[in-house]
């Protein structure tokens, strides 16, 4: 899957192992890595819902984003690159036809 960034920032992060581990911390850096090079491994957000980090769509404010576990209470946020998303008749995102997300923010959405 194509994976481009929001901001530099997040591509800065992504790209240096030294920044990860800085701001994230040890586990968490390890998670994020780990969730990047998944996401760019498979071939679409299907694929990547069964793998570890618990892929699932937001709803309320955040409807369109999909969220990946970091370390708790941390998220991955991204959002289906595409234009426009890719729909399914009933409305909702066809996992199978999202082949690029943007990473858009690391955040907790509990907050």
């Amino acid at each position: 899957m194509d994976v481009s960034f929001h901001t530099k920032k997040l591509e800065k992060l992504a790209n240096s192992g030294k920044e990860q581990q800085r701001q994230l911390g040890n586990n968490a850096a390890k998670k994020f890595k780990r969730r990047l090079d998944d996401l760019r491994a498979a071939r679409n957000l299907a694929e990547m819902s069964l793998l570890p980090g618990r892929l699932h769509p937001l709803i309320g404010d955040r409807s369109g984003e999909f969220s990946l576990d970091l370390e708790h209470p941390n998220r991955l946020l991204m959002v289906p690159a595409h234009d426009p998303v890719p729909l399914k008749e009933d409305g909702g995102v066809d996992w199978d036809a999202v082949t690029a997300v943007e990473i858009t923010e690391i955040t907790d959405t509990h907050e």
